[in-house]
């Protein structure tokens, strides 16, 4: 029963972290915020399931690793839009 209540935990943060990606913000460190709650709660579920099956957490290193990769990319990308446009507002910032 336990289990199950975290489960449901984690695919409500889940949700939730995909209705502020989703929802219209105006900043980019808001998207990159929620993009690392979506993880965090993909990280839980990985770790609930390793746990329940008895599997080695090999994997959860590895997520990890590409986790912080995709974190410090993230913020990269903010620094740079910071120092180019100066602010991180999305309507200052044009893909073309």
């Amino acid at each position: 029963m336990m289990i199950m209540n975290m489960l449901i935990m984690v695919m409500y943060m889940y949700m939730l972290g995909n209705m502020i990606f989703i929802s219209k913000h105006k900043h980019l460190l808001i998207v990159l915020l929620s993009l690392e709650f979506i993880v965090l709660s993909i990280f839980f579920f990985m770790l609930m399931l390793l746990n329940y099956i008895e599997y080695d957490m090999y994997m959860l290193m590895i997520f990890l690793v590409f986790t912080v990769c995709e974190g410090a990319l993230g913020l990269s990308i903010l620094i740079s839009m910071i120092r180019t446009h100066g602010n991180d507002y999305f309507q200052s910032f044009s893909l073309l």
